[in-house]
């Protein structure tokens, strides 16, 4: 019986234009260079976009390529390397960092046409429903923010973030903390998201539906490619939100008809 249905949050329920991402980037390079000269740094403002640039780099080597994640506070850290400045006062990290991840509160991504739409109607029929979201530059804390904003929140029963959690999708103890803050078992569960890799394997190798949702125009929050060599192939594939409504239809229909 299916109880709870969970969601992938990028490309899956919001994404980002090319422009809304080069806004968001500007601002962060820009507050960052702000912070920074007001402590007499300016002289470091040319080395700024190179270091953030390498940032990325180097976290995609050390941590996500691993399926880890690293905080927002490190990840300023290493921005600090790149530039090879040492700063002790706390203020000024805490300063740094924030900057660094509210970019996105400031200039908001866009909602999935029907994701709005799908959540109210899982939530009216009853229905648990989740999300797992591996976060990159935008933390837990800022993304809640945007949910909430946005209007998705309010139909979320659990929310989990891999800041917060230490691990990225497709480990299991990020789908093992969703399941246990839903309360259900894996094989009531149905997991929807445009990784196969990260959302469709993730999910069905712990008995979970695991549902590909392939959007008709994709921005740019997408996953660098793994080499898994697995072929993975999904318990259904969408093309709209609005499909994950029926799909449940019709598992819910399937579920309770009598047994001859």
């Amino acid at each position: 019986m299916l109880r709870a249905v969970a969601f992938d949050l990028w490309e899956t329920l919001i994404t980002d234009t090319p422009d809304v991402s080069r806004r968001q980037e500007r601002l962060r390079m820009s507050r960052l260079e702000e912070i920074l000269g007001a402590r007499g740094h300016a002289a470091l403002a040319d080395r700024i976009e190179r270091a953030y640039r390498a940032l990325w780099h180097r976290c995609q080597e050390l941590y996500w390529s691993e399926d880890r994640d690293v905080p927002c506070r490190r990840q300023i850290e290493h921005f600090l390397e790149e530039l090879e400045l040492r700063i002790d006062d706390e203020a000024t990290l805490a300063e740094l960092e924030h900057a660094y991840a509210i970019a996105a509160v400031e200039i908001p991504p866009h909602v999935v046409d029907g994701a709005l739409e799908t959540l109210a109607g899982l939530k009216s029929r009853g229905l648990g429903v989740g999300l797992i979201s591996n976060t990159g530059r935008t933390p837990g804390y800022a993304l809640r923010e945007i949910l909430q904003r946005l209007g998705l929140a309010q139909s979320i029963d659990v929310m989990v973030f891999s800041n917060e959690h230490g691990y990225c999708k497709p480990q299991m103890s990020i789908f093992e903390e969703l399941r246990r803050g839903l309360g259900v078992a894996y094989e009531e569960m149905m997991f929807v998201g445009d990784n196969l890799y990260a959302d469709v394997h993730g999910a069905q190798r712990l008995g979970m539906r695991g549902v590909h949702f392939q959007p008709q125009v994709r921005g740019t929050a997408v996953a660098p490619p793994v080499a898994h060599g697995l072929e993975i192939v999904p318990d259904e594939v969408v093309t709209s939100l609005s499909e994950v409504l029926a799909l449940v239809a019709r598992s819910i229909d399937i579920a309770i008809l009598p047994t001859r």
